[in-house]
């Protein structure tokens, strides 16, 4: 496998979108010591020593696929409909084995035949329309939201049909990752919403192993669907996973941002690699139900003072590019892009255009000082989450950007509870935070449908700046009729502008997926060449992965 280095080429990534994650600081950096990473011999060539879940400080066993709080690996034993990769949202057909649209409302799955729970019990349709009646019965499972979009389902012989509540077209992706449970175990279940499930019986291609309150595994399930695919035996989930576990422990597979990549993790291991691919767009998010940020003069003279080169480069230590103004993700979703934009959506700075766009709204300089109508220097609190080192760093960058040309910036950094609260609930000027993922659609209507801007004081899941227009909520309802392809991509087009004109979100850089590999033992990982699946070792994308990795001693092949 290709080791994937720092590079400023454009590599080919929550919450969608966010992407940021704390860092690892290891201060090896210029010291004589080598840190130095081996397999751990005892642990066989079939075995993947995995840093995919961490305890609390030790693990609980819940292996319930619907609750928050759930092992890791919960969703390496139960499957979703559809596999949807989250760099640029391809699909592909899962425990559904296809998927058909009759219509806007009408969402046709056939169901897999041949699959078995692995207590040897066949998977059926039925279980699909248990599984959602379940979830429709306790609505704090339905983590996906899959009931706010459905009407009905029904079976008809090997096919399940949702017949949605209006025009939906985004809905069938939500849908398709709902994880399936069986009704021959699940039925027996007094209350699923508190139910740890502590000997779980899925489709997946493991099974529960060994389990500590430290330690657990698990081992293959040789009743998979797809088990020729499978050439993993074991799989060993330590509970604890400190930063310096991360490099030293010999793991070959994980998932961090850790400061000085090469000089930590790559020079660990000859045979350790990674990929940071970008997973979203980190930017400000300004209020816009508040004065300055209301006026867009305000930000684009914000727009324009920054030098995002910069940004992304203190940030990111250089792993990630700067973001464009389109929410978009690219490369990952090139395709998509309207070629009409400029410079692929990046805003370049502009000094003099700043200051240009803040005297449209009434801000002059005076001295040291950007001076707005009342005669006050202009002053903005910054909202980020405590530990997020990365976004720290962004946003003493723009601080520092914006302090150039005279405003008064202050960072407020609250614990990552207190900042979700505060944007949930509009509570701030403006915060770090997030657009765009795999799925167009999705992000846009997260990021722009007035839906979700509620009044501040009330919590909402999306749209934290609280964007409201009539127009464009028309555009993302004539995208949820749409089938065509070509009509899709003409919505895109103008949601694409409304971003890059209105700027509901501010866009800074890419926000990185930090996987780690080593190739000992097993090659195929997800890379720039190959970006079959985000480098995620949490949520379904492992699913897809374990189908592609190679063992080495059986002449698996380098990438």
């Amino acid at each position: 496998m290709t080791h994937t280095h720092r590079h400023r080429a454009r590599a080919r990534t929550a919450v969608a979108a966010l992407a940021a994650a704390t860092a690892v600081v290891l201060v090896a950096t210029g010291c004589s010591i080598q840190i130095r990473s081996e397999p751990d011999p005892t642990i066989g060539a079939d075995t993947m020593l995995i840093n995919a879940d961490k305890g609390n400080p030790q693990f609980e066993r819940n292996f319930n696929p619907f609750l928050t709080n759930k092992r890791t690996a919960s969703t390496w034993i139960y499957e979703p409909l559809l596999e949807i990769n989250p760099l640029d949202g391809e699909i592909t057909p899962w425990l559904a084995s296809e998927t058909t649209l009759p219509d806007a409302r009408t969402v046709d799955m056939t169901i897999r035949d041949g699959v078995e729970w692995s207590d040897g019990e066949p998977m059926t349709p039925e279980d699909v329309v248990y599984t959602f009646d379940l979830i429709k019965a306790n609505p704090a499972l339905d983590l996906k939201g899959a009931w706010q979009h459905i009407d009905t389902v029904e079976q008809q012989g090997d096919h399940v049909v949702f017949h949605l509540q209006t025009d939906d077209v985004p809905a069938m992706e939500i849908i398709g990752q709902t994880t399936i449970v069986p009704e021959h175990l699940w039925s027996e279940v007094d209350d699923p919403a508190t139910y740890r499930n502590p000997d779980p019986v899925g489709t997946g291609p493991f099974t529960l192993g060994n389990y500590s309150a430290m330690q657990y595994s698990m081992d293959k399930n040789e009743s998979y669907w797809q088990a020729e695919k499978i050439d993993i035996g074991h799989l060993i989930l330590p509970a604890t996973n400190n930063q310096l576990d991360t490099v030293t422990r010999g793991y070959d597979w994980a998932y961090s941002f850790i400061s000085d990549v090469e000089g930590t993790w790559g020079a660990a291991s000859d045979t350790n690699s990674y990929w940071f691919p970008p997973g979203g767009v980190i930017g400000l998010m300004p209020n816009l139900t508040k004065a300055p940020f209301d006026d867009l003069n305000v930000r684009n003279g914000i727009a324009l003072a920054l030098d995002r080169d910069q940004i992304a480069e203190s940030a990111t230590e250089g792993y990630l590019e700067p973001a464009g103004q389109t929410g978009l993700i690219l490369p990952n979703q090139q395709d998509d892009l309207d070629p009409s934009i400029p410079d692929e959506g990046v805003i370049g700075q502009d000094v003099d255009g700043a200051l240009a766009a803040f005297a449209q709204a009434g801000y002059t300089q005076q001295g040291d000082q950007l001076v707005g109508p009342d005669g006050q220097q202009l002053r903005i609190t910054i909202l980020t989450a405590n530990g997020y080192t990365d976004w720290l760093r962004a946003v003493q960058e723009v601080r520092a950007q914006l302090g150039a040309i005279g405003i008064d910036v202050q960072i407020q950094a609250p614990q990552p509870a207190g900042y979700q609260s505060a944007i949930a609930n509009g509570e701030f000027d403006m915060a770090l935070g997030g657009m765009g993922n795999g799925n167009t659609y999705q992000a846009y209507n997260t990021l722009l449908n007035s839906g979700f801007a509620t009044p501040i004081g009330e919590t909402t899941a999306s749209n934290f700046g609280r964007f409201s227009d009539p127009a464009v909520d028309e555009l993302l309802d004539e995208w949820k009729a749409a089938i065509d392809p070509a009509e899709q991509q003409r919505l895109s087009y103008a949601l694409q502008n409304v971003v890059y004109e209105q700027k509901p979100v501010i866009g800074l850089y890419y926000g990185g997926l930090w996987g780690l590999f080593n190739d000992s033992k097993f090659t195929g990982w997800p890379s720039e060449k190959d970006p079959y699946m985000a480098p995620q070792n949490y949520d379904q994308a492992p699913l897809l992965i374990f189908t592609k990795l190679k063992r080495v001693d059986q002449g698996g092949d380098d990438q």
